[in-house]
């Protein structure tokens, strides 16, 4: 499932899909999830780096967690110490164009978990991948040293 559509109506995704358009040269071409995604982490990671004062994988890394920015659908992501991001939810209906029409959306974020509570095997289960723990499947975490 995915959580953009390039119909949604917002000052952040009209100015994406402008530039996309001048970009590509072409009116007809569509933006799609794993854009906006592309967009959320590029634009999140030159944050880190800024904030890391290096490229530095592992201090890059660290600076990730907890970062922020503005996404296309009308709200704004959180980088979670699980590698993933707490967003906004939009469901929609595929019209006769191919565009999505919005039926419903959260009025916040919706945390992102790296595994379910509702299947056994995963409840127990967590990531955290803030130093010193290494864990992105494991019942406890575990460290690095």
């Amino acid at each position: 499932a995915w959580n953009y559509f390039m119909s949604i109506e917002t000052p952040e995704n009209s100015a994406f899909i402008k530039k996309w358009h001048a970009f590509i040269k072409d009116k007809k071409r569509v933006t799609n999830d794993p854009m906006e995604a592309h967009y959320i982490g590029f634009n999140m990671w030159a944050q880190a780096v800024k904030q890391a004062g290096t490229t530095s994988v592992d201090a890059v890394r660290q600076a990730m967690y907890g970062q922020k920015f503005k996404n296309l659908t009308g709200g704004v992501a959180v980088m979670n110490i699980n590698h993933h991001l707490s967003k906004p939810v939009v469901i929609g209906e595929i019209q006769e164009d191919g565009q999505m029409e919005t039926v419903w959306r959260t009025e916040g974020v919706v945390k992102g978990d790296a595994w379910s509570d509702f299947i056994p095997e995963s409840a127990k289960l967590t990531a955290d991948w803030t130093y010193p723990w290494v864990c992105g499947n494991c019942e406890k975490p575990k460290h690095l040293n």
